[in-house]
């Protein structure tokens, strides 16, 4: 694909954004997997309850946006779209650092919440609204800067589900010790 040509050529970016979409999907089953076999533990712990609750809405905007692109519609549609997704979801992570690291610090301190992962999350919808703004100016950059916030949440997700599980399991083990 020409980088200056304008013609939006969605069938070049099929085979990514079905690749994308399916992993967005078998993560969010994954993590359904384990916050059903670790509830509990889940649900007693603010920090994972959080966290699991917030991977999902993020894997979720990239399951949306992989089906959005796929669909046949013209560029400035899937523009709009995609500027209105990320809107929608970039409150979720300012919610989250406002609550955690402005009006109540010291549940942020106690609570071993990340200002790090807030910054990564608002990057990534920020780059998800850039991209689908530059869609409706009918410029194809948009897709890269999609695609940039869509492997950002995937690896995001992956890293956040990762450190849950090994939390659980840290939490299991000391009270086995107990």
């Amino acid at each position: 694909m020409n980088l200056i040509d304008n013609n939006f050529q969605p069938e070049l970016w099929r085979d990514l954004y079905v690749m994308l979409g399916t992993s967005s999907a078998a993560l969010i089953g994954l993590l359904f997997v384990v916050m059903s076999l670790h509830h509990d533990a889940i649900k007693k712990n603010e920090v994972f309850y959080i966290r699991a609750h917030n991977i999902t809405l993020h894997l979720l905007t990239t399951l949306v946006e992989a089906a959005l692109i796929l669909m046949p519609q013209p560029m400035l549609v899937l523009g709009v779209e995609l500027v209105a997704l990320n809107l929608f979801g970039l409150r979720l992570p300012l919610i989250f650092v406002y609550r955690y690291f402005y009006q109540n610090r010291e549940a942020g301190n106690r609570g071993s919440y990340s200002v790090i992962r807030g910054i990564v999350n608002i990057s990534a919808y920020l780059l998800g609204i850039v991209g689908g703004a530059c869609l409706i100016g009918l410029s194809n950059w948009g897709m890269y800067l999609v695609t940039a916030s869509i492997v950002t949440f995937l690896v995001s997700g992956i890293l956040n589900a990762w450190t849950i599980m090994f939390a659980i399991e840290q939490t299991g083990r000391t009270k086995k010790v107990k």
